[in-house]
């Protein structure tokens, strides 16, 4: 392509990904759709410049598109997204009063229209010959009909709704799908589960640390239900559904019909194993509509498969069913794949901390300036333990509200779907056991990225110069990361990649209930405090993991947590070093806020800086694999940390 406008173009288009505006732009999609423009033209040898320029604005305009909703898509995973979307609400709301007030205008014109032409045709109709007699009348009867009628003509047909329809064109491509209604049910589900809240207190909004309610209609327990039950889960949907019959049996208002809610719950409660029950809630459908095309063949199933079983028994009689509604904890949940599920649910409760008062004699609080740092000398860190073993610890003043602020601005724009790496294929993927979105961020961005990761290593003792591009998260309703090390366990990942030594988190904002990073293998639970940072190793100095440090990130459930955190710290060159080449610091989850993943990046993709610090290092003997023994290293395959 000689095109120089052609060439300035695909320039442009190719900064634009690598300041991650559209990370999810491939090559490949690129480069289909540029084939398809030089496809269009056919046979042409010579291309106008307007014509191309057409094209390329076609392209650029779908490239646009394509951005915006792969960042937009599954919005309910983060809460920064989210903020957005009331604005949208409110501007719509803005344009429908608008509109409201155009159709009122117009309205009230052909009203004033109608209520003179009723006057006139009453007079002209009552004798109008004697009417037509005075020629001012004549006159005005010709200029009506010819002129003003035409004029109302056209006021009627006028649509004042042009503007909002308008406005919620651009605006619907920016909505939330039926993926994100989905997933934000799923997601009250999983607090309800976490926190062991019964429907009827979601409901009516009574949750923890909540100074307003927001309540949930009869017609909203329904569509929550119905959730469930479409994901074949009829543990809550059983809960639903009984909650919006019980509102509706206290006669709120509502849509749905009581039949519908009884077919749900008859059919979900026969899943959990509960045939009297199935069979007294499917008589209740029967006695409200008798034609229901499945009731009949449900009860008579229901009665016989009753009946079969108590022979099997040798019971003849059956205890009828109770019509009390039915309550948390009537049903066992079913079990899952996470082994220590109730633990780890029981410590974002509050339950099964193991903190005594023989530990917390152990714990101490003491300046921290970094082995006597220049820069923290003056002012040191405050340095509280958060626990005895593992040793975790807290730092106050780790951040400021305008960087914390900063932060936030920097990454929002770019915020997309977070994944995990599927331990099978070793594939990039999404996961329900780590609902959230992620951005990358440079150091080079904006100086409060320089100034943050300095003071990380600062406090640590090591080092972010070769780290990678920073990886924010923010997580949004019911976000959270289910307990997981972080650490690697996969010996070829280790090899390659290095291992993560540690983990440096700093909380970006208090919450009002829920939101803990919770320790299972020790029972702890690490509580978010605006502006601090939480600090532990993952690895010993044996290059071993410490497999208590596997830990999770409790949903929140009033509130939204951020954090911040830095990444590829390693112990700076100029100190004495036993650690292993390849250990890495890395990073937890975090739970509706920033984090940080410290993931590093092979030497090809580094920039000349850093590869040439890579090599001083290596040539000058700094890394270690074992202790006091130098070895040689391939930089070809070595990843700098």
């Amino acid at each position: 392509m000689k095109c120089a406008f052609c060439r300035r173009f695909l320039t442009r288009v190719r900064t634009w990904q690598r300041k991650n505006l559209c990370r999810s732009l491939t090559p490949g999609v690129f480069n289909r759709g540029f084939r398809m423009i030089l496809q269009s033209q056919g046979n042409e040898k010579v291309f106008s410049t307007s014509t191309m320029r057409t094209q390329l604005s076609l392209l650029a305009l779908a490239l646009v598109c394509c951005c915006f909703w792969s960042v937009q898509a599954e919005v309910y995973t983060s809460i920064g997204q989210m903020t957005d979307l009331i604005y949208t609400e409110k501007e719509l709301v803005q344009s429908l009063k608008e509109y409201i007030q155009a159709e009122e205008s117009k309205l009230a014109a052909v009203k004033s229209w109608a209520n003179k032409l009723d006057v006139l045709t009453r007079a002209s109709t009552s004798d109008p010959e004697v009417y037509l007699a005075h020629p001012v009348n004549a006159y005005k009867l010709m200029k009506r009909l010819n002129t003003e009628w035409s004029e109302l003509e056209s006021l009627v047909l006028q649509d004042p709704s042009d503007g909002f329809i308008s406005n919620m064109t651009v605006h619907r491509q920016y909505f939330p799908d039926e993926e994100d209604e989905k997933g934000a049910a799923k997601a009250l589900m999983r607090l309800q589960d976490t926190y062991k809240l019964d429907s009827e207190s979601f409901s009516k909004g009574k949750l923890p640390g909540m100074h307003h309610n927001a309540v949930l209609t009869v017609d909203d327990c329904y569509d929550m239900g119905k959730t469930a039950y479409n994901e074949a889960d009829y543990y809550h949907a059983v809960l639903w559904m009984q909650q919006a019959l019980r509102q509706m049996d206290a006669g709120e208002e509502h849509v749905v019909s009581k039949a519908d809610v009884l077919d749900y719950l008859s059919y979900s409660v026969y899943q959990m194993g509960d045939l009297p029950r199935a069979i007294e809630l499917t008589r209740r459908l029967v006695a409200i509509d008798s034609s229901h095309q499945r009731a009949g063949g449900n009860l008579r199933y229901f009665e016989n498969l009753l009946s079969k079983q108590l022979k099997e028994l040798n019971q003849e009689v059956q205890e009828p069913a109770t019509e009390e509604p039915i309550q948390l904890g009537t049903y066992k949940r079913p079990k899952d794949y996470l082994p220590e599920r109730e633990i780890y649910e029981g410590l974002c409760r509050g339950e099964g901390v193991k903190m005594t008062s023989e530990r917390r004699s152990r714990l101490y609080c003491r300046y921290h300036d970094g082995n006597r740092n220049p820069r923290l000398l003056l002012q040191p860190m405050k340095e509280e333990d958060e626990w005895d073993s593992p040793h975790i610890v807290r730092y106050l003043n780790a951040l400021s509200d305008s960087e914390i602020e900063k932060i936030k601005e920097l990454a929002k724009p770019r915020l997309a779907r977070a994944t995990v790496r599927d331990p099978k294929t070793g594939v990039l993927t999404t996961a329900n056991y780590r609902v959230s979105k992620s951005a990358w961020l440079e150091g080079e961005e904006d100086p409060v990225i320089e100034r943050v990761n300095q003071r990380i290593e600062d406090i640590t003792g090591l080092t972010t110069q070769t780290a990678e591009l920073l990886q924010i998260a923010n997580y949004g309703v019911g976000g959270q990361y289910e307990p997981h090390f972080d650490f690697s366990r996969r010996p070829q990942d280790i090899m390659v990649d290095g291992n993560r030594l540690a983990t440096f988190l700093n909380y970006m904002s208090d919450v009002e209930a829920g939101g803990a990073t919770v320790f299972p293998d020790f029972g702890a639970a690490i509580y978010p405090k605006k502006g601090t940072a939480v600090f532990w190793y993952n690895l010993f100095r044996s290059g071993e993991g410490d497999y208590r440090t596997r830990h999770a990130a409790c949903p929140v459930l009033v509130g939204c947590k951020w954090g911040e955190l830095d990444g590829e710290l390693n112990p700076h060159s100029q100190a004495a070093s036993n650690l292993n080449i390849n250990q890495l610091i890395g990073v937890s989850h975090l739970i509706c806020f920033f984090d940080y993943f410290l993931v590093n990046a092979p030497c090809m993709h580094l920039s000349h800086r850093l590869q040439s610090n890579l090599h001083r290092n290596v040539t000058a003997g700094s890394f270690h694999i074992k202790k006091h023994k130098k070895v040689d290293v391939d930089t070809h395959h070595l990843r700098l940390f």
